[in-house]
Parts: structure tokens; sequence; C-alpha cells
């Protein structure tokens, strides 16, 4: 059906049309949107701490077999506080050092504080221990990740 330009559409086509939802709709909508998001956001908020968990763990377990192999080449693990750093530049004292053993610079654990590494280690006597100290930052808690598992010690 057309009209010609200088006339409307008859009323009945008019009335039909509306501009915008009313006030009741746009709250039945919010409350709509509220109950999901307070169904839905539960299920999601501790997934970042253990993905974050899951990543430490990765990574020590990556620095596990770098660690392994400049044992292998060295006949020791590396010694001191810097031991990790031994694994991207030779140190100057040892002998039969073949690395790079890791590809990069050492990374910061998940939540942006360096991995302790200590040889011989306390949790395992007879190697070392490779901690992140966790989420609360402190060394020694329940939440730190020793050598790819969650400790105590």
């Amino acid at each position: 059906m057309t009209f010609p330009m200088t006339s409307r559409p008859p009323r009945a086509l008019r009335g039909a049309r509306r501009g915008a939802f009313t006030l009741v709709e746009l709250l039945l909508v919010l409350v709509i949107l509220g109950i999901l998001a307070s169904l839905v956001l539960p299920k999601f908020t501790g997934r970042t701490e253990q993905a974050r968990m899951t990543a430490a763990q990765t990574q020590i377990s990556t620095f596990g077999t770098a660690l392994d192999a400049f044992e292998v080449d060295t006949g020791s693990y590396p010694r001191g506080q810097d031991g990790l750093n031994q694994l991207v530049a030779a140190p100057a004292d040892v002998p039969n050092w073949r690395g790079p053993y890791l590809k990069s610079e050492i990374p910061a654990d998940p939540w942006g504080r360096p991995y302790l590494y200590e040889f011989p280690g306390r949790v395992n006597p007879s190697g070392y221990d490779l901690r992140s100290v966790g989420p609360d930052g402190q060394a020694n808690t329940a939440d730190d990740i020793v050598n790819g598992r969650a400790a105590a010690n």
C-alpha cells in the first residue's frame, strides 16, 4: 500500500507503532537480569584463584624440568638464592653448563611475586624446594605451592 507524499497514513496504522518501552517493562528486564546474575556469578568467583594456582603448579613443573637438565649436565642443582637465574645465565663457577635451560627470563608467579628456590630443600632434603608463596604472599603457609603441590611447610 502506498500513500501520496502529502498525505499521512491512516489512523489505524499510526496507532500500531510504539515509540518506547514502558517503565514497567524496563524494570521487569532489570529484575530478570539481576536474578540471572545472582545465579551465575557465584559459580565463577573461585575460578580466578583456581586458575592462578594451576598456573603456578605448571610453572614450577617447567622449572623442575629445567633444573633436572641442569643437574644432569653439571652434577648438582643450582646453589644459592639466585639458583633459578643459573638456568638462563651461565654461572662462573659451574663447569659443564650447557644452557640456557629456559627460553626466557624467570617469570614472576601468577600473583606477581618471585618464586623462592632453596637447595637443599627443607620439604625435599635430597633435592630442592621451589615455592610460590601463593595468594596470601606469606611463605610457609597452607596456600604455598611447593614443587607442584600445595604444602603447609
